[in-house]
């Protein structure tokens, strides 16, 4: 299975922005990268794995990477989808 460090960054970026958004609505900086299916699938895995680390940080890319077996198959599965999307921001 290929694993692309993009969609990995672009995955925490978009679980850090729903967790920021709580807290900040309007004045969080928003991520240009994901879609909403990322974010639905894949925050509690970025809060558990990942969540220490900021969305923007290169070493989100490498967390994902690291944790990718740990992934719930529904977060992969957005993933997966993501890295196919022509056109995707990232």
């Amino acid at each position: 299975m290929a694993f692309k460090s993009t969609s990995l960054a672009l995955a925490l970026a978009v679980m850090a922005t729903l967790s920021s958004a709580a807290a900040f609505a309007q004045a969080a900086p928003q991520t240009k990268r994901g879609n909403e299916t990322l974010k639905k699938y894949c925050t509690g895995d970025y809060l558990t794995y990942c969540g220490n680390l900021s969305p923007d940080d290169p070493a989100m890319d490498k967390c994902f990477q690291t944790n990718w077996t740990k992934l719930s198959e529904n977060c992969r599965r957005a993933i997966d989808a993501y890295e196919k999307t022509p056109g995707k921001k990232g």
